[in-house]
């Protein structure tokens, strides 16, 4: 597929571990939507006319019958799937592993269904808010009048690290650093919980954060020609494996090494807009009452409706 109009692509293949089964799928607002229905929406209103969403190929039939078949009158919707065995040419799935390899991957396992098309990235399970897709939206103006001849035009919309951790158990962010509106590192810290908030950053080492720090929840906006570079990516994150069984190729690692490799420019804006997940099953019913007063005040309709 190759056109100028941007897509939308849903990262639903997550396997729910700590969550504890399907949450892509789990009611949160009034009348069972998930927070999938309110992204659509969202993006919908921004000017998004086409959705591709990246799942694991075994949920195909409940995921299309729940969700897609609800848009394909008012959107264009197309599936990607996710498989530990697709790989680059010359590379086969360890016998021992058992998940997909990471969001870099889902990202890169739609290559076939966006082509040539520039998109947007987000999270099922994310719940945004409706200035983040219009910012996105936005950013592929932004982009065609680029004065970066030589480098990748991209974008992300950043979150404050506060806003965006559990009561519940450990989460994993990416910590952005920022210079005059454009990124200059992401870098992954996990187990990141508690007040004040520690975490484990990437050199393994624990360490303290302000709470205050801007971090990537896979709001991304790419143009076309980005499949070459994560591709390239992906095979040197292959090719340095530690752990085949089990490490992950992140979205934010592939785009921190197009920086450092001058291949990409990347703006930052922060969101805003207040971010919610459900990372734990506890987190469920704060995200409940939190949509639930978005429709109190008239932000949505309750049942929501399809653009």
């Amino acid at each position: 597929m190759t056109s100028n109009q941007p897509s939308l692509l849903v990262l639903a293949a997550g396997m729910g571990s700590r969550y504890g089964g399907l949450k892509q799928l789990d009611p949160v607002g009034p009348n069972g939507e998930t927070i999938m229905d309110y992204s659509i929406h969202d993006a919908q209103k921004a000017g998004f006319s086409r959705v591709v969403f990246l799942i694991r190929e075994e949920i195909y039939e409940i995921f299309k019958e729940q969700i897609g078949s609800k848009y394909m009158e008012t959107i264009e919707v197309s599936y990607a799937f996710q498989e530990k065995n697709d790989l680059p040419d010359g590379y086969n799935c360890p016998k021992n592993r058992e998940k997909p390899w990471g969001t870099g991957h889902a990202v890169w396992s739609a290559r076939n269904e966006l082509g040539d098309s520039p998109f947007a990235v987000i999270n099922a399970d994310d719940f945004y808010g409706a200035e983040t897709f219009e910012a996105l939206y936005h950013q592929f103006s932004d982009f065609s009048s680029s004065s970066s001849i030589n480098q990748l035009p991209c974008a992300m919309i950043g979150f404050r690290l506060s806003e965006t951790i559990s009561e519940y158990g450990t989460v994993s962010r990416g910590i952005c650093k920022t210079e005059d509106g454009f990124l200059k590192n992401v870098e992954e810290w996990t187990g990141i919980q508690g007040s004040p908030i520690i975490g484990i950053n990437s050199e393994g080492e624990d360490g303290k954060l302000s709470g205050e720090e801007l971090v990537s929840m896979n709001v991304w906006a790419f143009p076309f020609g980005v499949f070459e570079f994560l591709e390239k990516s992906f095979v040197q994150f292959l090719d340095s494996l530690s752990d085949p069984a089990k490490e992950e190729f992140y979205l934010p690692f592939a785009v921190d090494q197009w920086i450092k490799q001058e291949i990409a420019q990347v703006q930052v804006r922060e969101a805003k807009c207040r971010w919610m997940g459900v990372t734990y099953k506890e987190d469920k019913p704060r995200v409940q009452e939190s949509i639930k007063k978005l429709v109190d005040e008239g932000l949505y309709t309750s049942p929501l409706s399809i653009c």
